[in-house]
This record gives structure tokens, sequence and C-alpha cells, in this order.
């Protein structure tokens, strides 16, 4: 099965930019998981809302990655790479997140994979940081397998649903990723 617009291939998933078509879809799986993201993000819920992501993806300091399924090209969630930084810093953050129907299947740890492979090769970043709040233990979990190391606290880091949140700073520098990819000996 061919997969338009993929620029990442994995065994079960693949990474493609988000385009105007995938509005309908997107917004369906917001919609189905409400409930499953709300305590993190506040999910997109009409079309000026999406406009107004494909325009932040736009930016040529993000890279904006939905994470689609191989076999049905289901959108199972999105990562997305932001405030790329060149120069002396080579670094980015990451934020993602899954739909409710896809969770406990693999699918976002395989993304987050294929995710980290472009930043790493293709961006030549040199660290990509996610900042997750403490209860969210799916997401912690997540970037641990990833190989994703905890750096600190941040107090009252984030303004979500109105409020500031506190975030555990976790990141994942370049050489470390080429190591955990090297086969032992």
């Amino acid at each position: 099965m061919r997969h338009p617009g993929a620029f990442e291939i994995g065994i079960r998933t693949f990474l493609r930019s988000p385009e105007p078509t995938d509005e309908s879809e997107l917004l369906a799986l917001h919609s189905r998981s409400r409930n499953h993201l709300l305590p993190w993000i506040h999910p997109m819920t009409n079309a000026h809302q999406f406009a107004a992501y494909l325009e932040r993806a736009a930016d040529p300091r993000v890279l904006a990655c939905l994470v689609c399924r191989r076999e049905d090209d289901a959108i199972a969630g999105v990562i997305n790479i932001s405030e790329i930084v060149r120069g002396l810093f080579q670094s980015a953050y990451l934020g993602y997140y899954c739909g409710t129907d896809y969770t406990g299947q693999g699918y976002m740890t395989e993304g987050m994979q294929l995710v980290l492979r472009h930043s790493f090769q293709t961006l030549r970043l040199h660290r990509v940081e996610a900042n997750i709040q403490p209860a969210n233990t799916a997401s912690l979990r997540l970037v641990e397998r990833c190989g994703f190391v905890k750096e600190g606290y941040s107090r009252r880091y984030l303004k979500i649903g109105g409020k500031w949140r506190d975030h555990e700073r976790w990141a994942l520098l370049s050489e470390d990723w080429r190591a955990r990819r090297r086969p032992a000996v």
C-alpha cells in the first residue's frame, strides 16, 4: 500500500504532514478523544482551530506530524516538533497526543521513534525536549521507552485550560539516541 505524503515509514505506522483534507478526520478523532485528552491539552473542536493548526504547521520552526496506521491510513495521533532553533542550539520541543481509539497499541511508540529518527538524522538536531505534566503517566512511560532522560521539574510551566501547570522536563540528545540504536556486541 502506498502512503501519499509519507516522509518516514515504520513497520505499522508512517508520518506525514497535516493537509486541509484532514480536517474532518482530525476533528472527529479529537471529539472521540476529548475526555482522554482534556487533562493534558484542549483538543481542536472546529474548523477555525484546525485552520490555525495548519497555519502553525507551516511555520519553518515547526514540524507537524500525523502518526498514521499503515493498514488503513487512519490518523492515530499527532506529534509536533516546535520552536526549532538552529545555530549553536540545534534544539526543539516535542508535543504529542494519541487518539483514544489507538492508545496502548504501540502506535505512538513507533511514531515517536520515527519522529526522533527524522529529528536527529534529517533535521540534524542535537536535542529534543518534552515537558510533561507529572500525572500524565502514559506520556512519561512513552518518553522513557524512547530513551529520554528526566532533567528537572518546572513549576507552573505552561498554561493549559486557564491554569498554570507544573511539568517534568525530559530530553533526548542525538548522541544518546545514536547509542541506543547500536546493536549490542
